[in-house]
């Protein structure tokens, strides 16, 4: 009897064990939760989605939460952001100049492809955008800058860069439940003093040149202008003249005569025909 005691006081303190070890977790709204095996020969392998609401996790089990409403993230050199790390993102131009750069992005995760990113990366979602993310983004720079020089970097290139570097990594993370949004600059690409300095020289001298360029045109045109103008002139003065006959020097004469004979008159024939 004492034995039978013993076995169930046994029995009771396992289960009350049991019980003490075991958690109760919340999945929230706006989350999917992936509640993950520990043990067993499926351990890490198995998983089960849970939407919203309370679960008791025993000891061989764990919950993973996954936003599924719009996230942004940054990328930075400054340790009073997101990570006490340099998290900024390098690549390298065709030149092989090393550029770096502050990188931010918005992007959400797909509800129904939840459990898919688990099984793919058996992390949760802040080890997924800190190492996993941040990769994807960071090969597509170097893959898509390899072939711009420095100063399209630095210029006019820098907009199609981006905009490459966006349709890159949202079709490769769709498929896998990511859905990005937008992958953006914070301020500006980062390049040695040197380089900076010789590129601010080189778009100053083209700038000169094409004021240049710009003010001779000007010239060109106001010279063109002016001849134009004479030709025109010319012309008019040309076709007066030919249009003066004695009938229409008559006709003025006319216009302006008083009616008054003059009166003195020498052998010469008076201007105006009295007939």
């Amino acid at each position: 009897m004492k034995m039978k005691s013993i076995f169930l006081m046994t029995i009771l303190v396992i289960i009350a064990m049991y019980y003490v070890s075991c958690s109760c977790e919340k999945v929230p709204a706006g989350y999917v939760g992936i509640k993950v095996y520990l043990l067993g020969k499926d351990k890490g392998i198995d998983s089960e989605e849970l939407g919203l609401g309370r679960y008791y996790m025993g000891i061989n089990e764990e919950l993973y939460l996954f936003p599924v409403f719009k996230q942004n993230y940054v990328w930075t050199a400054d340790k009073q952001e997101q990570s006490p790390n340099d998290e900024s993102i390098t690549f390298q131009t065709s030149e092989g100049l090393s550029v770096n750069a502050d990188i931010g992005i918005t992007y959400s995760i797909d509800p129904s492809k939840v459990n898919i990113l688990f099984q793919k990366y058996r992390r949760g979602i802040d080890e997924i955008t800190d190492k996993f993310l941040r990769n994807n983004v960071r090969d597509a720079f170097n893959k898509l800058a390899s072939k711009y020089r420095v100063e399209n970097v630095y210029g006019e290139g820098k907009a199609k860069l981006i905009e490459e570097v966006n349709t890159m990594v949202k079709e490769e993370l769709v498929n896998e439940g990511i859905i990005v949004e937008k992958i953006y600059l914070i301020g500006d690409f980062r390049l040695p003093e040197k380089v900076i300095n010789a590129l601010n020289a080189k778009i100053e001298a083209i700038q000169r040149a094409e004021q240049r360029e710009y003010e001779l045109r000007e010239s060109e045109a106001e010279a063109k202008k002016k001849i134009v103008t004479a030709k025109a002139e010319a012309e008019e003065i040309r076709l007066k003249t030919k249009t003066i006959t004695p009938l229409l020097i008559q006709y003025e004469a006319t216009k302006k005569w008083d009616g008054k004979l003059p009166k003195f008159t020498g052998n010469k024939i008076p201007l105006i025909n009295i007939k």
